[in-house]
């Protein structure tokens, strides 16, 4: 007789020899009992893991010519010895079909079944149809066997095993029992082959076993396909052949879990020559380093598992609970658990994914090598990186107490404020005592890492009653800082400029951008006198040198256009160029090549010293206040740029009004 292979020579015959369904296996036993049999079942799950096994079992039983609690079956398992039994287990049955709907999945061919289907059987009680991989039928061969389903005569039982049940129509699902088969656990797995090693007489050690059991991964037939290989490769030793860990990792093409326990070892001691080297040894043996990803991968999840379920680094933690959630062997077990000891919760959980997003990239990249080391130095610096919410937690809270001057309090304006509520002042915090909040995540890691204290402020001169403004002219857009001093008793006019900028009543161009330092001196610096270079030159002869050179330039016409409409002023060792561009307008005019040839210019007439400023806005701006346009006296636009509040909100903002609405009564 020909050799048959050890997942064909050992399928199970009975319902109490299918490993790991114990839910499907009891509730057709107890239906077979009750005489509850279905017209249709559908068995769904993972590959190699016993549906068509147990679609066969249940033909049998269905059909066993001995009746259930007979001396020959006393219960709803098959008696394997009627003919009924033998010819269903030998494949030989008439009246049980099993088609491959992989390849008969046409509507032509579900036809051909349903007409069959009106015929009684031949022998036996029930005509069965088994469907193997039943989801590659095609939707309308599900549609003509749609009535059949819903109706069938008494002795039409279907049975389609499938691993993607999504894929049956729902219309089909609804007129069937279904049930969904669970993953082989590995110490089913780890029991069936070492008693199958032990029938075919070969030699095999806990650790060999234990690893052909992993790889199976929740399959039988997968597991018993590679010791089956196993076998064949394994050295005879007295007539036995004899199975080793190192030779079944040679055959199927891994490494060693201790690879990538000596991996993190020089990831926690942050040695990024060692692992490279590591993954040069493993690259130049033969490896790939895509199955070297997948299996770092399995082995960081692993280690997170073993972190979340206590395993410590002495092996404590191990129990019925872990094994569930470990599907591996004690002495990985223990491995996972020294491993994830080095490391907390959250950094597993990154290199997690880290390794994840590689292997994924190593499916479609060309230099697979590259990208692995790549993935595994990325390991290292995420050791030498820092939590934003560590570094955050370091710096002074709202809620922290401490000695010391009360800090000025700032208020940033990106755009017009709102009139809301002043909130109170906060104290700030004793640089000598840069308290952690409590809520920190990160007090694990604290004794591993030296995070440097932040600069403390230093304390402000006493600010006077009357607000400060310090203008300064910023080359990027900034938001705005005003100082405010101690709350005030009465409400000021700043208070009602605001709240006019905030319902709307004034527009606040954004001409210049008004910045106050923070932490040193709130009073301006002291004006720089003009220097002798300037002395000779004033500023219209320094407007007409500049727009004489940008006219000569080429494709400059509008820079020069736009500096001879500008005002230019000399005061305090600066140049002031007040445009009538706005602040986009400015950047697009005044482009890199004009401003180098103006800063030129100005050094060739000897005024390179001076600091030159560009401002945007309606020309002629300055702090002091004035009016849009003209007004008819008497009227209420009249009386509206003649009251003291917009008046003080055109100086401080440079506001412009656009629209007055006369609220008095006509009459």
């Amino acid at each position: 007789m020909a050799y048959q292979v050890l997942a064909r020579k050992y399928r199970p015959q009975r319902f109490a020899d299918v490993a790991g369904q114990d839910h499907v296996t009891v509730t057709l036993m107890n239906a077979l009992t009750q005489g509850r049999i279905a017209h249709g079942y559908i068995f769904s799950g993972h590959r190699g893991i016993g549906k068509t096994t147990i679609a066969r079992i249940l033909a049998m039983a269905l059909n066993c010519r001995n009746t259930i609690g007979s001396e020959a079956r006393p219960t709803a398992e098959p008696c394997e010895v009627c003919e009924s039994c033998t010819e269903i287990r030998s494949g030989t049955a008439v009246d049980v079909i099993e088609i491959d709907a992989a390849t008969n999945r046409g509507i032509d061919e579900i036809r051909e079944l349903r007409d069959a289907a009106r015929y009684r059987p031949a022998r036996d009680r029930y005509k069965i149809y088994i469907l193997d991989e039943a989801h590659q039928i095609t939707d309308a061969a599900f549609n003509a066997l749609l009535k059949t389903l819903e109706e069938p005569p008494d002795h039409i039982v279907f049975m389609m095993a499938t691993t993607q049940p999504e894929d049956i129509p729902q219309t089909v699902r609804s007129r069937c029992q279904h049930f969904s088969f669970h993953a082989v656990k590995l110490v089913d797995i780890l029991a069936q082959i070492r008693a199958i090693a032990d029938h075919e007489g070969v030699e095999a050690d806990d650790a060999a076993l234990a690893l052909l059991a992993e790889a199976g991964d929740g399959s039988m037939r997968d597991a018993l396909s590679i010791m089956d290989q196993a076998i064949a490769s394994a050295p005879v030793e007295d007539g036995k052949p004899r199975l080793d860990a190192a030779q079944i990792r040679e055959l199927m093409g891994t490494v060693p879990s201790a690879v990538f326990e000596r991996v993190l070892e020089a990831v926690d001691a942050n040695r990024s020559a060692d692992v490279i080297t590591i993954a040069n040894e493993l690259l130049d043996a033969g490896n790939s380093p895509a199955q070297l990803a997948r299996q770092c991968v399995r082995y960081l999840r692993n280690c997170l598992i073993a972190k979340i379920a206590g395993i410590g680094a002495d092996g404590t933690g191990l129990d019925g609970n872990t094994t569930e959630l470990l599907q591996i062997s004690s002495d990985e077990q223990r491995r996972a658990g020294r491993s994830a000891s080095l490391f907390t919760e959250e950094e597993l959980t990154r290199f997690l994914q880290v390794m994840l997003r590689t292997f994924d990239e190593l499916g479609y990249r060309q230099e697979q090598r590259f990208h692995f080391e790549l993935g595994l130095l990325k390991l290292v610096h995420l050791r030498r990186l820092l939590p934003v919410e560590e570094i955050l937690s370091r710096f002074p809270t709202s809620g922290s107490s401490g000695s010391g001057a009360e800090a000025p309090r700032t208020r940033t304006a990106a755009t017009a404020p709102q009139s809301t509520p002043r909130p109170a002042p906060v104290p700030s915090v004793a640089p000598s005592a840069p308290a952690k909040p409590a809520f920190s995540p990160f007090g694990g890691d604290s004794s591993r890492r030296v995070v440097p204290a932040p600069p403390q402020p230093a304390a402000p001169k006493p600010v006077s009653e009357t607000p400060k403004i310090v203008r300064e002219p910023a080359k990027q857009s900034a938001p705005v800082a005003v100082l405010e001093p101690e709350e005030p008793k009465g409400v000021s006019a700043l208070e009602i400029a605001t709240d006019l900028v905030g319902m709307g009543a004034i527009s606040v161009p954004d001409p210049e951008v008004y910045v106050a330092p923070a932490v040193e001196d709130p009073t301006p610096p002291p004006p720089v006198a003009p220097t002798q270079e300037s002395a000779g030159q004033s500023a219209d002869d320094l407007q007409r040198t500049v727009v004489e050179a940008l006219s000569s330039a080429k494709s400059q016409g509008s820079a020069a256009d736009a500096m001879g409409d500008a005002e230019w002023l000399i005061e305090g060792g600066e140049i002031r160029v007040q445009t009538n561009l706005s602040k986009t307008m400015l950047s697009m005019v005044i482009n890199p090549d004009a401003d180098r040839i103006i800063r030129a210019t100005l050094r060739t007439v000897g005024t390179g010293s001076l600091k030159l400023t560009l401002l945007p806005g309606a020309a002629g701006a300055s702090s002091a206040p004035k009016k849009a346009k003209a007004a008819r006296s008497g009227s209420a636009q009249a009386k509206a740029l003649d009251h003291p509040v917009v008046q003080q909100a055109q100086r401080l903002f440079n506001a412009e009004i656009r629209n007055v609405i006369d609220l008095s009564d006509n009459d």
